[in-house]
């Protein structure tokens, strides 16, 4: 019996579980099963990236983690994760939409968690950062992505 690459079958499941959860987390009227799936995927992608992923990889998949609570209404635990890929991205060289995705990430926690001034600062920073992404397909992905987020109230 042949046996898998450890390391390569970790990054394997890894990129595939947070794909996974981002593409249920984009998809319109989830089922409550979706959304579980989608929980459990971007867990998932957090285990097999803590195995073998660099520092980037582990915030990464803390902001997926952030996103699927987000898109589950669960503002205080999303919150909790997108604020550690803000304190990751203070003390560590991020790319331009990392740190674009962490403000948006931080914003849509608190607009489920009914923070209205933290959500205007953090939309506000968001779009900012998102509109200097340099890259044409992050910024055309962060752009998709952002319009989801709930603009702030007037």
């Amino acid at each position: 019996m042949n046996t898998p690459d450890l390391p390569q079958a970790h990054r394997w499941f890894a990129v595939e579980c947070n794909n996974r959860a981002w593409d249920l987390a984009a998809k319109v009227g989830r089922t409550p099963a979706e959304d579980h799936e989608m929980l459990l995927a971007a867990y998932a992608a957090a285990y097999h990236w803590s195995k073998v992923g660099t520092p980037l990889n582990h915030m990464r998949a803390e902001m997926t983690l952030a996103h699927a609570h987000a898109q589950l209404g669960q503002g205080g635990e999303s919150f909790r994760y997108a604020q550690n890929v803000l304190d990751f991205c203070a003390e560590n060289t991020c790319e331009d939409w990392d740190k674009a995705f962490a403000h948006a990430e931080m914003a849509l926690a608190a607009a489920h968690m009914n923070d209205h001034v933290l959500h205007r600062q953090q939309y506000a920073l968001a779009e900012k950062l998102g509109h200097a992404i340099k890259d044409k397909d992050d910024h055309d992905v962060f752009l998709a992505e952002f319009a989801r987020i709930p603009a702030p109230k007037k």
